[in-house]
This record gives structure tokens, C-alpha cells and sequence, in this order.
């Protein structure tokens, strides 16, 4: 049975007192054993100890937002898999459509660093995703199929350990969404691809302007199997509502 799950990307965002408020109230919010999903957010490096001291013993998992593909040595402003796996953390996010696009992240690195977090004991969620102008090119099918196929051949039989999040670049923070029958005939997409590298049941979650209002229509997709939640998840109601959904 796959599992399903809810991440939230905080990005570049937060502050000591606001996410104290903002954990505390998930926390609050969310009772262990109560709930069909996990719920989990994902934080900037600093913020790392917070999320380990407020989240501790509650049903909620906690990540990093990125990380080296090596595992130590001279790469200045690099955080390997190990030292974020000694916060506790549980998912690293990789390959986000950010830092494809202003970082130069190339399929190959995010292969590296997909098989980096789980040399280091993290569950990587894999980014993949097409723009605006490969979508209306019919070209996102090739896109997705190229960004996860390097992620199967690099990984081999561990590409069961990971969770795949689809993310249509042309819906992160536009306000855009995309319709659930278009995330679903991607996920379905993705998940033909996962069989093929007898890795069927790696959770799909669909991430791009996620909302508590479209939220529910998105997970009764068959082949959706949560979110990977941007601005939405700096809200304690709308992100325990996308949750709930």
C-alpha cells in the first residue's frame, strides 16, 4: 500500500519566533494516529534544531530543503546528508524546480544527490516537473520521463526508498493549479515509469499552488498521493487543511 503524505516547503522563510508559533500550532493540530497521511515540513538549514525541539514527539516528520551530493570535505556553504540526518530529520527535497532553474541543477546532480540523502539514511522526495513553454510545446512527457529516468538508473532498486513530487513549474507561485485530471495524467505518467523499475508504490505527491480549497480534489486522483505544499504551508489552518483533505 503506498503511502500518503503532505510536505511543506518553507523555502527561504521564517523567523525564531514566527515558526515557534507556526509548529507549535501544527503540532497542536495534528494528533498522533489520528490522521490517513503524514504530515511533515521541510525547513531552511538554520531552522533545522527548531524543527527537531518543537516536533520531537509529535506525529509530525520534519526535512531539510536540499543538500550536497558528497558527504563531506572542501565544499564551503555545502550541508551533507549526515549532518542534516543528525537533526533528526526524515525527507531532504531534491531537485526542486528552483534550484533547476536558478542554480543549474542538471538531472545528473539531483540524481547524485537523491542517492546522497539515502547514503545518509533520508528519504529523498525527487522534484520533476516542465515549464510553461515545454507544456505548450507537448513536450512534458519528455521532460518528466527524462528528469525521473536518471533518477531510476542511478538508484537502481533503492528508487523504492523515494517519494517523487510533480511539479509543473508553470503552477509553483503563479496562483495556477493545475486541474486534478492534468496532475493525474502525469502522475499516472510517472507511476508507469515506477513500475517499470518495479518501484510502483513510491509515494506521487502533486506540488503547485496547493491549497486547502483545491486540496481534496487533487488527492482523489488515483495516482495522487499527496502534496508537496509551498506558500500554503506557512499557514498553520490552511496547511493542517491540506492535511486533512
Amino acid at each position: 500500500m503506498r503511502a500518503r503524505l503532505v510536505v511543506g516547503n518553507w523555502k527561504m522563510n521564517g523567523g525564531l519566533a514566527a515558526n515557534a508559533a507556526l509548529l507549535d500550532a501544527l503540532a497542536a493540530g495534528w494528533a498522533p494516529g489520528a490522521r490517513a497521511r503524514t504530515l511533515a515540513v521541510c525547513v531552511p538549514f538554520p531552522y533545522l534544531a527548531q524543527a527537531r525541539e518543537r516536533l520531537d514527539g509529535t506525529a509530525i516528520a520534519w526535512g531539510a530543503q536540499d543538500l550536497s551530493e558528497h558527504a563531506g570535505g572542501a565544499y564551503t556553504g555545502d550541508v551533507s546528508a549526515g549532518m542534516i540526518a543528525e537533526f533528526g530529520c526524515r525527507y531532504v527535497i531534491v531537485g526542486h524546480s528552483e534550484r533547476r532553474q536558478l542554480h543549474g541543477e542538471a538531472d545528473a546532480l539531483v540524481a547524485a544527490k537523491a542517492r546522497a540523502a539515502l547514503a545518509g539514511g533520508l528519504t529523498p522526495i525527487v522534484c520533476v516537473g516542465e515549464t510553461l513553454a515545454e507544456r505548450e510545446a507537448s513536450l512534458t512527457g519528455t521532460v518528466v520521463g527524462r528528469q525521473i529516468d536518471e533518477v531510476i538508473e542511478s538508484l537502481g532498486d533503492a528508487m523504492t526508498r523515494t517519494v517523487v513530487a510533480y511539479e509543473p513549474v508553470w503552477a509553483i507561485g503563479t496562483g495556477r493549479t493545475a486541474t486534478p485530471e492534468q496532475a493525474q495524467e502525469v502522475h499516472a505518467f510517472l507511476r508507469t515509469r515506477l513500475e517499470g523499475a518495479r518501484a510502483g508504490d513510491v509515494p506521487l505527491l502533486y506540488g503547485g499552488s496547493v491549497k486547502a480549497a483545491n486540496a481534496a480534489a487533487l488527492f482523489a486522483m488515483p495516482d495522487v498521493d499527496g502534496g508537496l505544499v509551498g506558500g500554503a504551508s506557512l499557514n498553520a489552518d490552511e496547511f493542517l487543511g491540506i492535511g486533512l483533505a
